[in-house]
């Protein structure tokens, strides 16, 4: 919010919120990531360029190290596109780092790579998880105490750790491999005592999209409009951030922490309202998807969007009542523009199907 109005503020005040900000975005992907883990979330995987979320990281990474340890990173450029998810491959990197840091107690160097690679049949065979086709490889090397030999095999399960108790879960190197594995690529390592280690990163290349230029427009340029929203949330702070955003864009907000309430808020306003923003998952054995019924039995017309932190394949039902109604779903945590631009897109479809358009 305070980035909205980013223009009449200082520098460092700006730097500082952009900072906030990114640490925010990377906690909601780590949660992410643990609900993919469980089975309850879907990855969100964009066409990307490794070497630019290496960029975006190398300040944070710089400070996850230690003064005694150089990091320097060398990109191949140009690099293909891969098809992933940034959150997870930004986890990816992190714990390579991570693990390349508490390998160097004593400081060393550490250098993170990528390069384009095409692997012809022959070469694809000397490991069981490679495969023919053209390649991005990201790696993490260091100098560090290196991996005993008799490790190697067990590296990758979780909980195994060679750390002393207390300075690691074993969930770091598990992870890594997991989340690669989920982006249809292989991990590969060398090692040598007393030398360091390299863990090299493979995923497929995908040509690049032609659509890049039709990305979100940014915050200052996406429409608001003058419509009025009931919102549903049971989260206090969830609830005041979606108010505060939708009516900085001069929405009228109705708001509710339930579906009793709504429907006492439906009572005395529903001649106004026309879009319900409502949670699925809320208090008192009402979910969203019946209000939204309940609502519509009333009104056919009412445009909807069902929001969650689950995602729309776990939700079943409720997915089946978006696809019927034409409502559209909503992940949470969201940013402003996300937000912003789903809301006029369902109300604009709403114009659209009365004007005949």
């Amino acid at each position: 919010l305070l980035l909205m109005d980013e223009d009449q503020l200082p520098a460092d005040a700006k730097e500082g919120l952009k900072h906030i900000v990114g640490a925010s975005e990377r906690a909601a992907s780590l949660t992410r990531q643990l609900l993919v883990f469980s089975r309850k979330q879907v990855m969100q995987a964009q066409p990307l360029v490794l070497n630019d979320l290496i960029g975006n990281l190398t300040k944070m990474l710089k400070r996850t190290i230690r003064a005694n340890i150089r990091l320097d990173s060398i990109c191949a450029d140009p690099l293909p596109f891969v098809q992933a998810d940034p959150g997870m491959l930004e986890q990816v990197l992190l714990n390579l780092v991570l693990n390349a840091r508490d390998a160097m107690p004593r400081g060393g160097h550490m250098q993170i790579t990528t390069e384009k690679l095409t692997f012809a049949a022959a070469k694809a065979q000397a490991n069981p998880e490679a495969r023919t086709g053209e390649f991005v490889c990201l790696s993490v090397s260091d100098t560090g105490t290196g991996i005993a030999p008799e490790h190697l095999p067990r590296i990758f399960e979780p909980f195994f750790t060679t750390k002393e108790p207390g300075k690691g879960t074993g969930l770091g190197l598990a992870t890594v491999y997991g989340l690669v594995k989920q982006h249809q690529g292989w991990v590969e390592v060398a090692s040598r005592v007393g030398e360091g280690t390299t863990f090299k990163i493979f995923l497929p290349a995908i040509p690049r999209p032609a659509d890049l230029g039709a990305a979100l427009p940014p915050e200052a340029k996406l429409r608001g409009g003058t419509e009025t929203i009931l919102l549903v949330e049971d989260e206090y702070s969830v609830r005041v951030i979606t108010r505060r955003v939708l009516e900085s864009f001069n929405y009228k907000v109705h708001e509710a922490t339930c579906a009793r309430e709504a429907l006492e808020v439906w009572g005395q306003h529903h001649g106004e309202i026309a879009l319900l923003l409502t949670d699925i998952v809320m208090p008192e054995g009402v979910s969203g998807r019946d209000l939204a019924e309940q609502l519509r039995a009333q009104r056919p017309g009412l445009k909807v969007i069902l929001m969650s932190g689950y995602s729309s394949e776990v939700l079943g039902k409720d997915t089946e009542f978006f696809r019927k109604h034409k409502g559209h779903f909503l992940h949470k945590p969201c940013s402003t523009s996300i937000l912003l631009s789903t809301v006029r897109e369902c109300l604009d479809e709403e114009l659209q199907a009365v004007c005949g358009c």
